[in-house]
């Protein structure tokens, strides 16, 4: 069934519809579709559309859909083929004043709001693992890294703390455009608005949403939230690959500070002794491809002009995708940060080196009034040690945000609370 046969004389080819069909990928979109449609049958009953018999018969069949497997062109005309079975006739005027346009529009809004809720959550609890581990390891000495070269000693809490810094912003950001994108197109049809005396603002809330949209034109073409969720994801998905670049080097045979739990690495079909860290190596993985699904998104809708173009039909495999790969992935690094086994002593022996602690030497000079130009020269000759232990030197950090284990503690347990 096709919702605009009229004025054709010809059916759809199949080369049209291997190119023009949406189903097997939109179908994802079932749920919020049908929300949507139940939506606007009750609106079309308070404008006097439909009686309240037709409502309710449109609503109890629309609520008693399945998704199938099926031939349709998309989803919205699967939904109306399979309710105009239940229905008949009557399923042909759930469409008065609506078009696909906004209600494309209208679906995917919803699907965004409950992958952001998604989102916050499964990032939330990563925060959490590494904000606990803060909390049990704010202690623990570490060498701390510049260049990739061993610099000054810090605690693995403050390690931990640092990546909960970075999700905390990540948190914040999907907060925001979550809050942006909480507008309903419904009723601004194919471009200029539905005819119908619709309540929007009323028609916004009845899906939860916060407000109506402001202009029918941007309304369809509106993609911006998209936009914002996968900026977002990537974002997110550009710190992780960090986190996993220096958990890769930390459980490196190299180092090895770390351990990584038996249930999330992996073996060699050909080396027994390997033990591989596929789970941060994958991370890295998706993070580039993250970044290409914004990159291709930006590109299909930059060149658009108003209102709705096919184009966007394209929009929604990336989302759909990096949904997907955010609710595997995020699990996985909770785990594996949770379950991660360090080498307390291994961590201990390398941030106490002598190396490590030349900043301190040059510090204590300095405190004894020689400029501290001379005194980093003094150190940097070898002319000068550190006559300090790792925990007085890490002592002496305790400025907001510094690596004194009493400052990353109450820093991991504010964290905590706010997480929570």
């Amino acid at each position: 069934m096709t919702m605009w046969g009229g004025r054709f004389t010809e059916e759809p080819s199949a080369l049209l519809r291997a190119l023009n069909d949406s189903f097997a990928f939109d179908r994802e979109l079932f749920a919020e579709d049908v929300e949507g449609s139940i939506a606007w049958a009750q609106e079309l009953g308070q404008a006097g559309v439909l009686t309240s018999q037709e409502v309710s018969a449109l609503v109890d069949a629309l609520r008693s859909l399945t998704l199938e497997s099926g031939d349709a062109e998309d989803v919205h005309s699967y939904v109306e083929a399979s309710l105009r079975e239940k229905v008949g006739a009557l399923a042909g005027k759930l469409h008065t004043g609506r078009s696909r346009n906004d209600q494309v529009a209208t679906d995917l809004k919803l699907w965004l709001k409950k992958a952001c809720n998604d989102f916050e959550d499964l990032a939330t609890s990563l925060a959490q693992a590494l904000a606990q581990r803060a909390v049990d390891e704010h202690a623990t000495p570490m060498p701390g890294y510049t260049h990739l070269k061993q610099a000054e000693p810090v605690t693995f809490g403050h390690w931990c703390m640092a990546y909960v810094a970075m999700l905390q912003r990540d948190l914040s950001r999907i907060r925001d455009a979550r809050e942006r994108g909480d507008e309903c197109p419904l009723g601004s049809a194919a471009l200029a608005g539905t005819p119908l005396q619709i309540d929007r603002q009323r028609l916004a809330e009845s899906l939860g949403f916060a407000r109506a949209t402001a202009n029918s034109l941007d309304a369809v073409s509106d993609r911006d939230f998209a936009a914002e969720y996968l900026f977002c994801a990537s974002t997110t998905l550009l710190h992780l690959s960090r986190m996993a670049e220096d958990l890769i080097f930390f459980t490196s045979d190299e180092a090895g500070y770390a351990e990584l739990p038996d249930a999330l690495a992996t073996g060699s079909s050909r080396m027994p002794q390997k033990k591989n860290p596929d789970v941060l190596e994958l991370t890295r993985g998706h993070a580039g491809r993250a970044l290409g699904e914004l990159t291709g998104f930006l590109a299909l809708i930059k060149g658009l002009p108003l209102a709705y173009n096919k184009d966007l039909q394209l929009d929604k495999e990336p989302l759909f995708r990096t949904r997907t790969t955010l609710a595997i992935l995020l699990p996985a690094l909770t785990a594996l940060v949770a379950g991660l086994k360090l080498n307390h002593a291994k961590l201990y022996e390398a941030a106490a080196s002598p190396l490590l602690l030349a900043t301190d030497a040059a510090d204590e000079l300095a405190a004894k009034g020689i400029p501290f130009r001379e005194a980093h020269d003094i150190v940097s000759r070898g002319g000068q040690h550190s006559r300090n232990s790792i925990e007085v030197v890490l002592a002496k950090k305790n400025v907001l945000g510094g690596t004194a284990p009493e400052r990353v503690l109450a820093a991991a347990k504010a964290a905590l609370e706010s997480l929570s």
